[in-house]
């Protein structure tokens, strides 16, 4: 079986593992055709952690597709869109190896009364966790007819919401990217690696 037939005929597995426990969040926003994971460049070798008390968006979609390295591999992932997001205490970390040893970068923002905020937010991640609300929500849409810019491939299991609500967000990624993104009171550590989002 090619990976491409791999994708296709477990899309509806990996979305409806998603449902119950959140689906959702962060990046991308005009130009993804064809279920790619993103258009405008490759994923490194790492994945990372993406963490918020609570992610709040208008305009979300999600569906199944593949994201590519530098080395031309692919990565099965869940495309999550939203066109409008505010994300609380917002954390992102990666730890990768080096003739050094791990090193980690750990971002914070959004804290307090000043989330950080993005426009035309997706993401390409592997694992999502915490609870999670919609509003006028549609399960089972053909991907490429959902309500938002990005779509995906024709024939593609889909949903997508007016609304979406997540809280305890923990989610893990290869991809990340928006429009705008505003990071309210960013602070960036290096670290050791035995510092991460969850």
């Amino acid at each position: 079986m090619s990976f491409r037939s791999f994708v296709r005929s477990h899309a509806g597995r990996v979305t409806l593992t998603a449902i119950p426990v959140a689906l959702a969040v962060s990046l991308l926003g005009a130009g993804v055709a064809q279920g790619a994971v993103p258009v405008s460049f490759s994923v490194s070798g790492s994945q990372f952690q993406i963490a918020a008390s609570s992610l709040e968006g208008t305009g979300f979609s999600q569906y199944a597709g593949v994201a590519k390295d530098t080395a031309g591999k692919s990565h099965p992932v869940a495309i999550a869109n939203i066109a409008s997001a505010t994300l609380h205490d917002l954390c992102q970390s990666v730890v990768s190896e080096t003739p050094l040893g791990k090193v980690g970068v750990l971002i914070t923002a959004g804290g307090g009364d000043r989330p950080a905020s993005a426009s035309d937010l997706q993401i390409g991640m592997t694992g999502l966790k915490g609870d999670s609300s919609f509003e006028h929500i549609r399960i089972g849409v053909d991907a490429s007819t959902v309500n938002t810019q990005a779509k995906g491939m024709a024939g593609d299991f889909a949903q997508d919401a007016d609304t979406v609500k997540i809280t305890n967000l923990q989610q893990t990624a290869w991809s990340t990217q928006a429009s705008v993104f505003t990071l309210t009171g960013m602070k960036l550590q290096l670290t050791d690696g035995s510092k991460q989002c969850f």
